[in-house]
């Protein structure tokens, strides 16, 4: 009785605001154990590691968001368009999350970000890097799309009921 009243005027379990509480209450004995100072290069301002997280946050949640939910919605609307019985929307969403995340990844070294500290360290330079990220991702699109045209052609042969 407790939850489904809490639940409607807070509009999710109590246990969401419990560790949301939890989450604040771990970001606040960071910033207190570490000190504000820490986290503010005060030689230069936006190598802070405040400015990056807020940097962060305002571009995930006001364009990546949109942009890859939009991307998301419009890959939902074009796959009905396809084989009714074997939606290519996973075959597509899970190469793009891949391609994404590993685009992330290894961001400094394709746009070669300390390219001689990386020249030091290991004696090679962050050259394959954009080309290596670039095989990757079309392997991960071509393996989606062996697995969807199997899938197609086994539906294809197993008969209907």
């Amino acid at each position: 009785m407790f939850v489904r009243h809490w639940k409607r005027v807070y509009g999710a379990h109590p246990l969401h605001l419990l560790v949301l509480l939890a989450a604040f209450a771990l970001a606040a004995y960071t910033v207190w154990t570490l000190g504000f100072d820490t986290l503010w290069n005060h030689h230069v301002w936006w190598q802070a590691i405040g400015i990056w997280f807020a940097a962060a946050i305002i571009a995930h949640d006001l364009l990546l968001f949109p942009a890859y939910a939009l991307l998301d919605r419009t890959l939902t609307t074009l796959s009905t368009r396809f084989h009714p019985r074997i939606p290519p929307l996973n075959h597509l969403r899970i190469p793009l999350l891949g391609t994404g995340l590993s685009f992330l990844i290894f961001f400094p070294g394709i746009i070669e970000q300390g390219a001689t500290t990386f020249h030091t360290a290991t004696g090679a330079t962050q050259q394959p890097f954009l080309l290596r990220w670039i095989l990757l991702s079309t392997t991960m699109f071509a393996v989606s799309g062996v697995v969807y045209a199997i899938r197609i052609l086994r539906a294809w042969r197993r008969p209907r009921p």
